[in-house]
């Protein structure tokens, strides 16, 4: 199972758009996913169309207890359509909780419960909260945890948790900055704390291709991260607001915009999956 966290320093750079995009493209391809929202404002909760009053318990609740619940309990079905994949015609395959047609796209609910774990720590037992309640399920190919926009106790929760961390930043001096000092505390903390964590990378979102500042500033990224940089831009949407407040998948939006914005996302999911050495010889050829 693959554990990706979704992380940025800086808030304002579409980390949690990304976070949907990513789901977007999993469903499409049928990749049983489930989507944890650690970020305290539940943005992600909302665009995947979840209820705050879903009737299981919310992430930050969760996490006061991890030893005494089964995540799988108490996660809830994403509102999108296509989140349920029609029968196996054999009747095999993994079921919904409910005992119904398998489960493509799940969700576990954010709340601002989980700002109560956003001080600072290095305690084990404090990091390992969400690992506890991750560990035990097997249901999922792939785990997206939507972080905070900061580098505090809840963001370290979840890279300790996660077996691969994705960086959001758009092409502007304060972000590239900010980055790099993110990407150098997350090596510090992989070392001491995190070991599971096998890959690292940057993506560039909401780019303007026909800024001029914006390709300074991509030219920047490529040289300060090398190959962490992933090899996909995400541009700027006009009609992205639109999509995320009808908590629509961007795959399933009409219009030829939004098609291409579902291309790049499949293109960055694939680009996730793939191991460090094999991003290498992409950017070599």
């Amino acid at each position: 199972m693959q554990i990706i966290s979704i992380s940025s320093l800086k808030g304002g750079v579409g980390k949690t758009s990304v976070t949907l995009g990513l789901a977007s493209a999993a469903q499409a391809q049928g990749i049983p996913t489930l989507v944890v929202d650690m970020d305290p404002h539940a943005d992600a909760t909302t665009g995947l169309g979840v209820r705050q009053d879903a009737g299981t318990e919310d992430v930050g609740t969760l996490l006061s207890h991890p030893r005494r619940v089964s995540l799988t309990d108490h996660v809830v079905a994403s509102g999108w359509t296509g989140s349920t994949a029609a029968p196996a015609a054999d009747g095999d395959g993994a079921g919904g909780p409910d005992g119904g047609a398998p489960r493509i796209l799940d969700v576990v609910r954010g709340s601002s419960r989980t700002s109560l774990y956003e001080r600072p720590t290095t305690r084990q037992r404090e990091l390992r909260r969400l690992t506890q309640l991750v560990e035990p399920v097997t249901r999922y190919a792939l785990v997206l945890i939507d972080c905070p926009p900061a580098l505090n106790g809840v963001t370290r929760m979840a890279w300790a948790a996660s077996t691969d961390v994705l960086l959001v930043a758009e092409p502007s001096l304060f972000s590239v900055a900010g980055t790099e000092r993110t990407l150098r505390a997350l090596d510090l903390f992989r070392k001491e704390y995190a070991q599971g964590v096998t890959s690292t990378g940057v993506v560039a979102n909401r780019v303007r291709p026909a800024s001029v500042e914006h390709q300074f500033r991509l030219g920047e990224m490529e040289r300060m991260y090398g190959d962490r940089l992933l090899p996909v831009a995400i541009p700027e949407q006009g009609n992205w607001q639109q999509i995320q407040g009808a908590a629509w998948p961007v795959h399933a939006w009409p219009g030829e915009m939004a098609a291409q914005s579902a291309a790049l996302f499949d293109e960055l999911l694939y680009a996730v999956q793939r191991p460090l050495k094999d991003r290498r010889s992409q950017r070599r050829h």
